[in-house]
């Protein structure tokens, strides 16, 4: 139950209340308002999404930019839609109290309609449809999600009457949801192609007596980059691709979401040369508001034009806010009323830090695709909590989706001052309330997790997010080259200073959701997973108690090396570049330069020189030194963030050649000893010694000693006449490879 006001039905429920009914196949929500008429009409729709519930000092202000954009276009022309992800994964004002005062908020704006985010179900199915369905006044919706029997288990669309025109909102979620939420809470559903069901759905709508004038679509997925053009998203995403060419032109726009990205496209509608429709993502946390304006025919529901943009969230006093706009003089009570009883425990100092420890940032987007410094911290945790149960455990794995929040050094007031981590901030870090499990896994087992952040689907495709960097304990290393084929690019992992060995058997601490095989991680499914009976918050903070003051560790823990080979000749020229090698947490330093060393031998090195790293990247130039082969280890230190990596090399035996003079030229049957002059070159170095053989067929006629690269054998006078066909064959040493020449000579009479 609520602490605090619930606002009363808004206007959306004064003339009706929605209807959940069958409609030609197609479960609808219908809402009704009076109509206004017009020969064309501007539709004001705004868009919002992945709010996850963001209470907190910004949400005033959210809520202000809301009704800025309703002002402008007109309440009564005006739909307020989201595309999912509205609650879980939230920060603790509204964690504490289950999202109740995030739903509340959302009441209190009128939000018109919702499609369902896979967030929704984090708490599983019952949840959705009982308490999250009866909290809410608006409809969640979600064409692409069947029960056991193959029915709906939400309405497909809502339908509303604005200004004359009949408007309907297709709500889908994402088709990766299975791998996103824990599989116990969506027992028995089944998600469907999120296109696919949307183009059904539009088909149902159209089919009807009094079809739709205009169609929204508000689908829980997204294009993969923001900062991309519409060009590039759709040729690096298959699942953006297909909304974007698929969806049935009859849908007038869509609002999406998922990938937290920010963008506005103009995109190309299916069938209708040289027309496009609006495509918007507003990002995520309320940072952004979306707003596309259609104008419309009246009469005949055509689309005649429309604008586009995102809103950034307004900077005005939340004073002026409330007197302006009652809605969000409604939104700041319940807001307050939420702060107020979450800083009764969230104040609560749990520990502290010296520094900023955060996500990795694209600009100011959180970059899962990127180490962090939150996240191997997290790690850390997990690995000590763990460790120190019977069970014990080797490495800590975190995903960058659980990570929902930073810590950051700056304090606010009271008993949060700088430095200081509050019960509130540490628990907006993992909102989620997973268990804590240990998979114990083989080598090679965990090696394909680390192969697995380069995603694909149960079904083999590559989803909206193509890539997700895990998290790792601080005593595990690894290298990657993502140049080379998919299952091949994790080149060298390390485990406590050791190289991974494929049959060894290893311990991994990490979240249920990951030990079941989520975010497309299923080869966890081939360990062996035990609940621990920790809980991922209650461990954290414990971790955070007792090893306070943290400290963020820019040091990477995946170092990526691309260019180098798995083995050299000896002598060899060694050209590789190390693209990536700083973070982008906050504060991260820029690394500048890099040393590498070579280790070889029974202890030896060699140092190979320091590299200058520009833009984040350094390219490693270097020779192999002269007499070293066989295995080898390649030492990088990145400075100044102490980024370490070893990778191991071969080093074979230089090639050689052998090259043959012959004195005299001119060799008489037995009579002529033949001296046969040897000449042995390998690539950057002198072959110093070494025997070698003169052979007429398989038979040895004459031997010698190598020194200085050259040897001179002496023939015994040939016994017959006639053309020779000979070899010289050089043997090799410790550090070049054998070679051979074939030569003739003829033997005459006199």
């Amino acid at each position: 139950m609520s602490l605090f006001h619930r606002p009363a039905a808004s206007r959306r429920f004064i003339a009706s209340a929605v209807a959940s009914i069958v409609l030609g196949g197609a479960l609808s929500a219908v809402v009704t308002s009076p109509a206004q008429g017009a020969d064309n009409v501007t539709l004001n729709l705004i868009g919002i999404n992945d709010f996850h519930g963001r209470i907190d000092a910004k949400t005033v202000k959210f809520a202000g930019t809301v009704e800025q954009l309703r002002q402008d276009g007109g309440s009564d022309n005006s739909l307020l839609i989201s595309a999912g992800d509205n609650v879980s994964a939230s920060p603790f004002a509204s964690a504490i109290q289950n999202d109740t005062p995030t739903i509340d908020v959302l009441n209190a704006l009128e939000l018109d309609a919702s499609a369902t985010g896979n967030h929704e179900f984090d708490k599983g199915t019952d949840d959705l449809l009982g308490r999250l369905t009866n909290e809410a006044e608006f409809p969640w919706l979600a064409a692409n999600i069947f029960d056991a029997q193959g029915d709906p288990i939400l309405p497909k669309s809502a339908t509303f009457a604005v200004d004359g025109l009949d408007v309907a909102v297709v709500g889908a979620i994402t088709e990766e949801t299975p791998t996103l939420v824990s599989p116990a809470g969506i027992a028995g559903l089944t998600f469907t192609d999120p296109t696919d069901a949307i183009n059904e759905t539009v088909a149902e709508l159209e089919a009807l007596a009094d079809p739709p004038d205009v169609i929204v679509a508000s689908l829980h997925e997204g294009a993969p980059d923001g900062t991309q053009t519409y060009a590039e998203n759709v040729e690096h995403s298959t699942t953006f691709k297909k909304i974007v060419e698929q969806t049935d032109s009859d849908v007038d726009a869509i609002f999406m979401a998922h990938t937290h990205q920010a963008y506005a496209y103009d995109a190309p509608i299916p069938g209708k040369t040289g027309k496009t429709r609006p495509i918007l993502q507003t990002g995520s946390y309320g940072a952004n508001v979306g707003q596309i304006k259609l104008t419309v025919d009246a009469v005949t529901g055509d689309v005649q034009s429309y604008t586009k943009q995102n809103v950034a969230r307004t900077i005005t006093a939340d004073g002026d806010l409330t007197a302006a706009f009652p809605r969000v003089a409604l939104v700041k009570d319940i807001v307050d009323n939420a702060l107020a009883f979450a800083a009764t425990i969230g104040n609560q100092p749990k520990g502290t830090q010296t520094a900023d420890i955060t996500r990795a940032f694209v600009g100011n987007s959180e970059d899962r695709a990127s180490e962090s410094t939150i996240g191997n911290l997290v790690a850390d945790a997990l690995l000590s909590k763990v460790g120190d149960t019977p069970s014990g455990a080797d490495i800590g794995v975190v995903n960058p989706g659980g990570l929902r929040a930073d810590l950051t050094y700056a304090g606010t007031d009271g008993t949060n001052t700088d430095g200081v981590i509050t019960y509130a901030e540490a628990n907006s870090v993992l909102p989620f309330v997973n268990q804590v499990n240990r998979v114990t896994v083989t080598g090679v087992t965990f090696e394909k997790i680390l192969e697995q952040q380069w995603q694909r689907d149960a079904g083999g495709k590559i989803p909206s997010r193509p890539y997700l960097q895990l998290g790792l304990s601080k005593n595990v290393n690894y290298t990657f080259d993502d140049t080379r084929s998919e299952g091949e690019r994790i080149t060298h992992v390390t485990v406590n200073g050791q190289t991974l060995d494929p049959a060894g058997s290893y311990k991994i601490a990490t979240f249920s959701f990951l030990a079941t095989g989520g975010d497309n991680f299923r080869a966890f499914t081939e360990g062996t997973s035990v609940d621990t009976g920790l809980v991922d918050y209650e461990a954290w903070i414990g971790y955070l108690e007792t090893n306070s003051p943290v400290s963020p560790d820019f040091a990477r823990r995946s170092l990526a090396a691309t260019g180098l080979a798995d083995s050299y000749q000896a002598g060899d020229a060694v050209s590789f570049t190390l693209p990536k090698l700083n973070l982008t947490s906050l504060n991260s330093p820029a690394n500048t330069s890099v040393a590498a060393t070579l280790k070889y031998g029974s202890g030896q090195t060699a140092d190979l020189g320091d590299f200058t790293v520009t833009g984040g990247s350094a390219t490693i130039n270097f020779d192999l030194p002269a007499g070293v082969v066989g295995a080898a280890t390649l030492e990088i230190n990145a400075s100044p963030s102490n980024t370490r990596a070893s990778i191991p090399i071969t080093i074979s035996k230089a090639p050689t050649v052998t090259t043959v003079k012959l004195s005299p030229h001119k060799v008489v049957v037995n009579r002529t000893k033949v001296k046969v002059t040897l000449t042995i070159k390998a690539a950057g170095f002198t072959v110093a010694d070494g025997r070698v053989q003169v052979m007429d067929g398989s038979e040895a006629i004459g031997v010698g000693t190598v020194r200085h690269g050259k040897a001179t054998v002496r023939l015994t006078p040939f016994t017959s006449v006639g053309s020779k066909t000979l070899t010289a064959r050089y043997l090799g040493n410790d550090l070049a490879a054998p070679s051979l020449s074939e030569f003739r000579l003829n033997v005459v009479r006199k």
